[in-house]
């Protein structure tokens, strides 16, 4: 819910609370990669000591690869792992291995990737946390996609997916299962989405569809708004052309 997320934020800096580095993550997730570089360089020009770094570095490295500046990444992965050894914090430690990991597999070496993100694996199974643990399990489920290991890949991936719906994070879960299922249909539609959104291009009205589907007129009004909301249009012609155009109808 970036909405909610944003509007979270400028609560907490309303309140005297600075939302950086979590901001510099939603900007990066709403597609603002130069605003969330420019925050996080920021961030790091103005933290000095170990602690305020530590916060800031994971969120660092996560914006610089996501900017192609693998270089001052992998510089920021090699501090980050200095400060997570010399605190002795296994989420820390945890946090370095997926950003090493991240860094390697974005550089085009998956082998060298995957024994940090074992580790990765390890420690944050060990602290308990089940959402970075679905995070190191997609990276882990690339890399050994991309060495053509692709039934333990899909494992791997599997894992992670059930673990993002799990906790509800459906974005995390969606961008799983677009890897898990490459030809599925776009924007996270579900199947009865597209038959909605099929039967829509086709100029059939909700009492239509929901005759032929069986389905409460309610339950089509509900799902044309999810499409709405997935595909980013406000019409039924909107919706109709977005159909044409991606061969769903």
């Amino acid at each position: 819910d970036r909405a909610a997320a944003e509007a979270a934020s400028q609560s907490a800096g309303d309140h005297g609370f600075a939302p950086q580095p979590g901001l510099a993550l939603l900007w990066l997730a709403q597609g603002r990669t130069q605003a969330a570089t420019a925050a996080v360089r920021r961030l790091l020009a103005e933290a000095t000591d170990p602690v305020h770094r530590s916060r800031v570095l994971p969120t660092a490295v996560e914006v610089l690869v996501a900017a192609d500046d693998l270089d001052h990444a992998r510089t920021r992965v090699a501090e980050l792992d200095t400060i997570a050894a010399s605190f002795g914090c296994p989420a820390l430690v945890a946090a370095a291995a997926y950003s090493a990991g991240l860094v390697e597999l974005t550089a085009g070496d998956p082998a060298g990737a995957l024994p940090y993100l074992r580790k990765a694996t390890a420690l944050c199974t060990r602290v308990e946390d089940p959402y970075a643990t679905a995070r190191v399990r997609v990276l882990t489920g690339r890399a050994l996609a991309a060495l053509d290991d692709d039934d333990s890949a899909r494992r791997e991936l599997e894992s992670a997916a059930r673990a993002f719906e799990a906790l509800g994070a459906g974005p995390d879960a969606t961008a799983v299962r677009r890897l898990l299922e490459p030809d599925a249909a776009p924007d996270g539609l579900t199947p009865r989405e597209v038959e909605v959104l099929r039967l829509v291009a086709s100029g059939r009205s909700n009492a239509q569809i929901a005759t032929e589907l069986v389905l409460s007129e309610k339950t089509v009004a509900r799902h044309l708004s999810n499409i709405f909301t997935k595909i980013g249009v406000g019409s039924r012609t909107a919706a109709a052309a977005y159909a044409y155009e991606r061969g769903l109808a």
